[in-house]
């Protein structure tokens, strides 16, 4: 299945015509926009970084591509975020803002794969198997700080319990898919990708097919998820 899209595609153009639904938690308001698929056969929930939102460039792209293969998207903003807030809090009200929002996105009767990217990603590793997701979708897993492959978190990622795929930039600085652990989940490289999958101008990929990596090997996971 091809699903790629044109990084073309405006990050607005997409995030406008979502739906947007706000959402009570503990640790503040949250904010799921909805990218529906037509008649959607699965929902991927994504969360974003602690250095970002969810115009991030991967996000955007899977809300862009993946609707059209039956898969509808919730983008979900941490209530830090809608806050307008600089600085992300602990993981563990990470994790609470996140299992709050829970119910909206499992609310469309189908299964849902829970999602992010970096610390999204984190979250989406600890909470995923307790919140009943399908699989987790880790996004520029950030397995170490940059320049700390000693403070390593892949505990959190072979710890999911679940089917999972993770997709990394071939030069995050938090990880390069050669660093990774072997485990039971798969991994995808986007070969001269950094954290945020920017490549440079003078690699001999283009930074629209680096985006189209990271949704055709989305959506062939998803394809093979085994869900009822």
């Amino acid at each position: 299945m091809n699903v790629s899209r044109s990084e073309g595609v405006a990050v607005s153009a997409v995030l406008e015509e979502g739906e947007r639904v706000t959402v009570a938690t503990d640790v503040g308001e949250a904010r799921v926009t909805w990218v529906r698929a037509e008649v959607p056969r699965l929902v991927l929930a994504l969360g974003h970084g602690a250095g970002g939102g969810v115009e991030a460039r991967d996000l955007v792209a899977l809300a862009g591509a993946l609707p059209g293969a039956g898969v509808s998207v919730a983008l979900v903003e941490q209530p830090w975020r809608v806050a307008g807030k600089k600085v992300a809090p602990a993981p563990k009200t990470l994790d609470k803002g996140w299992e709050a929002v829970w119910g909206e996105v499992a609310g469309e009767g189908v299964p849902v794969v829970a999602g992010g990217r970096s610390a999204g990603a984190r979250v989406a590793c600890r909470t995923g198997a307790g919140l009943g997701a399908a699989g987790v979708l880790a996004l520029s897993f950030p397995l170490h700080p940059p320049g700390k492959p000693e403070r390593s978190r892949a505990e959190e990622l072979l710890g999911t319990g679940v089917p999972t795929l993770v997709v990394q930039g071939g030069r995050d600085p938090f990880g390069r898919p050669e660093e990774f652990p072997a485990g039971s989940y798969e991994l995808a490289e986007v070969a001269y990708g950094d954290h945020g999958f920017a490549v440079p101008k003078k690699a001999p990929v283009g930074q629209e097919e680096a985006l189209g990596v990271i949704t055709d090997a989305v959506g062939a996971w998803l394809e093979r998820l085994p869900v009822g």
